[in-house]
């Protein structure tokens, strides 16, 4: 079982966060483990914000750092690079949604990532990445929305 998780999932991975338990579960029993490389960036944020939230300490958020890192270079998780092809196909994404489909960047980058990966779903817990996912023929799926 191939998965592809957007930011906020892998997230669930490190942090003890509401549904983690159950998406630490899914990510066991996959086969692998794919998202965007945009997931870097957006981890480190995630963890910055953590810091900031004091809802861990700066040891707890280095120890996190530190398994991400590890993670990806063992290929735990299979990042999709972020090309200038693939930028232009979120372009081409983008255009083709109905006015009334909000997305993010972030969101786009990911929903592309997977489409060109060949992924039929993709899992978040974000309500409006799950609400474009239809509109652009992946599924949208979900543990805790």
């Amino acid at each position: 079982m191939n998965l592809y998780f957007d930011t906020a999932y892998i997230a669930k991975c490190y942090f003890n966060e509401p549904g983690a338990a159950k998406i630490r579960q899914l990510a066991r029993q996959a086969s692998s483990l794919n998202s965007s490389a945009l997931c870097i960036a957006e981890l480190a944020c995630v963890i910055h914000r953590n810091l900031r939230e004091r809802s861990v300490s700066p040891a707890q958020a280095s120890r996190v750092r530190d398994q991400l890192a590890e993670d990806v270079q063992n290929e735990v998780w299979r990042l999709i690079p972020m090309t200038n092809r693939l930028l232009q196909r979120v372009d081409s994404l983008v255009r083709g949604l109905p006015t009334d489909c909000f997305l993010r960047s972030g969101d786009a980058i990911h929903l592309t990532s997977a489409i060109d990966a060949g992924f039929e779903e993709i899992w978040t817990n974000d309500r409006h990445l799950l609400a474009a996912a239809s509109r652009v023929g992946i599924r949208g799926r979900s543990m805790t929305a």
